[in-house]
């Protein structure tokens, strides 16, 4: 008599299979916690660091300085928050949010890594975008080439004008540095067809807004500076606004604060006021970082226990 053979179960195999299911639906908020957790680590150290010693300098007495610097602080994540809107109709307030993480996430833990967060918020949306890696990539590389289209202009226009001013050797640097930022934005934009995911109406968009950006941020930071120290003029802030972007783009220039500061202290003077005003802009971000991370926090586990209570 032939053996019979007992079909495999389906209900079996399928509850074998759930556990990896399970891992692939929810990699994307295991990333987006792990970049979280990165991030309050990195704020951590940089409290630890005494990086809000600067807090502790003069304070801007102009109620202007704060205005700028509240609109100066938002334009990043608005201009992204445009862009999304505009390509996947994110919501307003989540996207901001999601946003702004991003936007820490950049500053205190490693570059990219809050478009590796944004990209894992996106994918757990997936009834909002099916495919969200090549439009956070186009936005990446777009913002990468708006910046690099400004500080090759800026080199234009100012080494003309100021190259005497610069040491020989720092020089041949910044020709050097300027003209691989050139390449590279060249080499980029040639190669187009196979870089880019989305259509060219579209990059011509988000180009745009990266644009803009750029150069309302460099407006509001010399206005902060301007109110900050109202001796100086809004031209020369303006200068110095453009030379900072033009400095912190560059590659390979060693120590791009300390670079920046002795040439603001060359042009200004003050340098003691000058570097009281620097390190307490930079120690207000740090705080502003703090803060919105610390409500955001809160707001989503305030959020999560709602969401347990009712399902109790």
């Amino acid at each position: 008599m032939p053996a019979t053979t007992v079909a495999p179960d389906p209900v079996v195999e399928l509850a074998g299979l759930e556990p990896v299911e399970t891992i692939k639906r929810r990699w994307p908020m295991i990333l987006g916690a792990m970049v979280t957790l990165a991030m309050i680590a990195g704020l951590g150290h940089e409290l630890l660091s005494a990086g809000l010693a600067g807090l502790n300098r003069a304070v801007p007495a102009s109620p202007w300085f704060y205005l700028c610097f509240a609109l100066l602080y938002v334009t990043y994540p608005i201009g992204d928050l445009l862009i999304f809107r505009y390509l996947w109709r994110i919501p307003w307030l989540g996207g901001f949010i999601a946003l702004n993480k991003k936007r820490i996430a950049n500053d205190v833990v490693l570059g990219y890594s809050g478009e590796a967060y944004f990209y894992a918020w996106a994918r757990e949306r997936a009834h909002m975008v099916a495919a969200p890696f090549g439009a956070v990539k186009d936005v990446s590389i777009l913002s990468g080439i708006a910046g690099n289209g400004a500080t090759i202009l800026l080199c234009a226009i100012a080494l003309p004008l100021g190259y005497q001013l610069i040491p020989a050797q720092l020089l041949h640097t910044v020709m050097w540095s300027a003209g691989l930022t050139l390449l590279i934005s060249v080499t980029i934009v040639a190669l187009s067809k196979r870089v880019f995911s989305l259509p060219r109406r579209e990059l011509w968009m988000i180009f745009n807004i990266h644009a803009a950006r750029i150069v309302l941020t460099s407006i509001l930071l010399a206005l902060c500076w301007h109110f900050a120290m109202p001796g100086v003029s809004v031209g020369m802030w303006l200068f110095l606004s453009a030379g900072r972007l033009l400095v912190s783009r560059l590659p390979f220039l060693p120590n791009k604060d300390l670079l920046f500061a002795n040439f603001a202290i060359l042009i200004v003077g003050q340098d003691r006021a000058l570097s009281e005003m620097i390190a307490f802009t930079a120690a207000l971000t740090l705080l502003v970082h703090v803060v919105l991370i610390a409500v955001i926090s809160a707001g989503s586990a305030i959020a999560k226990a709602r969401e347990w209570h009712a399902a109790a």
